[in-house]
């Protein structure tokens, strides 16, 4: 049984040619989605204490971290934007973890197990913990996901991001504090 005519015309392809605008306006759904925007604030305020169970088992205070750029990254597995950045973060870390750069991811997540199969079915080497009760208000709260905060080599916050990082945008920002 063929369609009638009208039906063939109307869901024929010839007919739906984008214009410029609509491929643009595509195109700026496409960068938001695989690059949404974040925000970055400047902070200048003391670290504060912080001490984490890695899921190696080693304990971690941020203190022994002094004399290193951090980012210490709040995430969880059920957040897609946290899941896309992270592949960024590895490589960056990779780069960077010799020149003096650190992460400490601090998962959001209820379930240990969850995370801990996450990051190695992923293949993650930045150490990661699960987010104590007191991890977020310490940092001044965290109201969304991902947030991340870069403390510089004295220990002081340098800067909030409130969104997701990707490696240029590490880039700009831990590199002049590596070079302090």
């Amino acid at each position: 049984m063929a369609l009638p005519r009208r039906l063939r015309e109307f869901f024929s392809w010839k007919k739906w040619r984008p214009d410029v605008w609509t491929l643009l306006l595509i195109a700026a759904i496409a960068y938001v989605w695989f690059r949404p925007p974040a925000w970055v604030s400047d902070e200048s305020r003391a670290t504060p204490g912080l001490q984490v169970s890695l899921l190696d088992g080693r304990r971690l205070d941020l203190e022994q971290l002094r004399g290193k750029v951090v980012l210490v990254n709040f995430w969880a597995t059920w957040c897609p934007y946290c899941r896309h950045e992270m592949p960024a973060m590895e490589s960056f870390y990779q780069d960077y973890q010799a020149k003096g750069f650190e992460i400490i991811a601090l998962s959001q997540d209820d379930d240990i197990g969850k995370v801990a199969a996450f990051i190695g079915k992923e293949g993650y080497h930045f150490p990661v913990a699960m987010a104590p009760l007191e991890a977020s208000a310490a940092f001044g709260g965290v109201s969304r996901l991902p947030t991340s905060f870069v403390i510089d080599k004295q220990g002081r916050v340098r800067k909030k991001i409130s969104g997701q990082v990707h490696y240029a945008r590490l880039k700009d920002l831990v590199e002049p504090l590596l070079a302090e």
